[in-house]
């Protein structure tokens, strides 16, 4: 897929979206490229574009695997998508976005991202899990109906298959649990969890194994649609910090 730009005369509603994905799965395997043949990117930003959004896509192999100062600073909200190449990603990047998390980018991490260098450096911790692939089912639960994100979803909704993940997962106690997952095999997992760091919110959802169309799912899509519009910044005002006069001023 070619990169999709922001254009320019944006209404100061428009989030603007950076969906970066690795890009390697599609290059290498056939059964990859066969369910995303433009690449798992072009699946994301489909649905993002329809809803209104103004996406540009970045990769690995790119300079600074595009996400440069210029970009991530006209960047309301960033999707990550990564899997075998997380050791790739350049220290000075890592840094780079969680400065601008931070500051009050949102960012929305999928499936196999939580191994992400960017996540675990938010997280703290090594946010590891059990995992089997065995083509089972998941049912997704809406555990906070009233949550933004699951806006418009059903109580449940199944992928027919799907990479298992299982508890325990080492992350912190979220701010908010909006989807738990059930496999067939048995296991559960928090799979749409939320925090917050600095001024930025995050989002991690787990489901989107590349060997599955699970992307190409309209509840899945909805959720990503809905997590990219409760991440973007708000408009409210910038907080000042260090030495500062007196609120009642001068007496």
């Amino acid at each position: 897929m070619g990169r999709v730009s922001f254009k320019g005369g944006l209404s100061l509603n428009t989030i603007r979206v950076t969906l970066w994905n690795e890009f390697r799965h599609e290059q290498r395997d056939e059964a990859v490229r066969d369910v995303y043949p433009n690449g798992i990117h072009a699946a994301i930003a489909k649905p993002l574009s329809d809803a209104g959004m103004q996406v540009r896509t970045a990769t690995l192999d790119e300079p600074e695997h595009g996400l440069t100062e210029a970009v991530l600073n006209q960047t309301d909200v960033l999707v990550w998508w990564g899997h075998v190449a997380h050791h790739e990603v350049q220290d000075d990047v890592v840094d780079r976005v969680v400065r601008r998390v931070h500051a009050g980018m949102g960012l929305v991490v999928l499936h196999s991202g939580h191994f992400s260098k960017v996540f675990r450096r938010l997280m703290g911790t090594s946010c590891d899990l059990r995992w089997r692939e065995e083509d089972e089912k998941e049912r997704l639960f809406v555990i906070d109906p009233t949550h933004p994100i699951a806006e418009g979803l059903p109580p449940y909704f199944e992928l027919p298959k799907e990479e298992t993940y299982g508890e325990h997962f080492d992350i912190p106690v979220p701010d908010e649990i909006v989807f738990l997952s059930w496999f067939s095999g048995g296991d559960v997992f928090r799979s749409g969890v939320t925090f917050r760091r600095g001024l930025g919110k995050i989002f991690y959802f787990r489901p989107g194994h590349e060997t599955y169309p699970t992307y190409h799912d309209s509840n899945i899509q909805r959720v990503i649609v809905n997590a990219c519009r409760w991440a973007a910044p708000s408009r409210g005002p910038v907080p000042a910090y260090g030495h500062a006069p007196s609120p009642e001023g001068a007496q």
